[in-house]
């Protein structure tokens, strides 16, 4: 067994806040992110789902009669939830064997003349084949929406994801590459899409005293925590006592309510956010040279297949995506490294089919890939507080069982 650590390391690489960051200032955080990717004009709100809910509203208003939203059967339950929310009905794509992204052979049979979207998913920053996705949706006179939640900064061909498809988002979640505990960014290279993104949200998301309260409160307690040993407080003991009662959903926050909050994002966040962003680039490319340093460590292990991009594109990297040759080797792996405070986790628990709480939301499936995925697939956390004999420590783990 590896020993018990005093600190807890992030399972995701989030940039951390500084006390200056807490000042008040000129709420520029779209306008500053926009400038930086080289993308149209963002338009802020209250999380990545609500930025798909606002997206699908919009793109049903203008194709009615279309009801399906194709979705990768391995992806965040929220993608699911903001699909129901917005009283539309999932349509699950199965992966290709061994890889994160939808099967275009399997997408391309789940489209048909009811399928209002497409959204392919850049999984933890990985870039998706978005150019399938765009062929199929063509096919049909669907829309395509990149799901890249996980994926700010990352490009292809020297261009921001979330540009290729009809609509884009990210996500400014706890832990992400940029936070403000929660948030969302939604972009549309079409001004007349991103006008009537604007003229949606602006009717169906409300002003929340309530609600904004409660983030700012979170986001100075993510301020506080998100350290070494306050994650230990925050993340490592509540993990490991969901693990101990045989909750690995609520391990890894999979137990979403089955209702998405909106309201709008106040000044004070936006300000934060902003003093935040102009670090941003430099962590980003910290994380890359890191990333590229340790790859190569990483595929010297027997059985250990890591995920990785496609020629022309340079994924973002949150954290690292690794499959084990079986399910039981992945769970030894996991035995020894999840509890040990090195960053090492899980993405989601299961294929969405196999979540109960989503059965009123997703269709049972037979997905044989995402299932495979969900079952040897574990993460490693890119954090720069991962030093690298935390590094080896946990590739040694991993040659163990590989």
């Amino acid at each position: 067994m590896l020993p018990r650590r005093h600190h807890e390391l992030p399972p995701t690489a989030g940039l951390p806040l500084r006390l200056g960051d807490l000042l008040s200032g000129a709420a520029t955080l779209a306008a500053q992110v926009a400038a930086q990717l080289g993308t149209p004009p963002l338009q802020l709100e209250c999380s990545g789902t609500a930025s798909l809910l606002i997206a699908l509203t919009a793109l049903h208003e203008l194709q009615p009669l279309r009801h399906q939203v194709v979705i990768p059967a391995f992806t965040c339950p929220l993608v699911a939830i903001a699909v129901h929310q917005a009283g539309l009905e999932v349509k699950l794509c199965d992966l290709r064997a061994g890889h994160y992204d939808m099967d275009p052979v399997a997408l391309q049979a789940a489209c048909n003349e009811q399928t209002l979207a497409i959204v392919p998913t850049h999984l933890g920053g990985r870039v998706a084949n978005v150019d399938a996705a765009l062929a199929a949706a063509r096919a049909v006179g669907a829309y395509v929406i990149e799901d890249a939640a996980q994926a700010l900064g990352a490009r292809h061909d020297g261009r921001s994801v979330g540009l290729l498809g009809d609509v884009g988002f990210f996500s400014l979640a706890a832990g992400k590459g940029l936070s403000i505990y929660e948030g969302g960014l939604l972009l549309a290279r079409d001004p007349l899409l991103r006008d009537r993104l604007a003229r949606t949200a602006a009717r169906i998301v409300p002003r929340s005293i309530g609600w904004e309260c409660r983030r700012s409160l979170e986001l100075l307690g993510y301020a506080a925590l998100y350290r070494p040993r306050g994650l230990r407080l925050a993340y490592g003991n509540p993990l490991r006592r969901a693990l101990r009662r045989g909750d690995p959903i609520s391990a890894v926050g999979d137990d979403f309510p089955l209702t998405v909050p909106l309201h709008r994002v106040g000044r004070w966040r936006q300000a934060v956010g902003a003093h935040a962003a102009a670090r941003l680039p430099a962590f980003l490319d910290q994380l890359s040279a890191q990333t590229q340093r340790r790859l190569p460590r990483l595929r010297r292990i027997d059985g250990i297949e890591v995920q990785d991009d496609p020629p022309g594109a340079h994924g973002s990297w949150p954290f690292l995506l690794l499959l084990l040759p079986d399910q039981q080797r992945r769970d030894a792996a996991l035995a020894q490294l999840w509890q040990a405070g090195l960053g090492v986790s899980r993405l989601y628990i299961h294929a969405l089919p196999d979540y109960a709480y989503l059965a009123d939301v997703v269709p049972a499936q037979h997905v044989p890939h995402a299932r495979d995925f969900a079952a040897r697939s574990l993460s490693i956390s890119n954090s720069p507080w991962v030093t690298d004999e935390d590094f080896e420590a946990i590739c040694g783990a991993l040659e163990a069982f590989g």
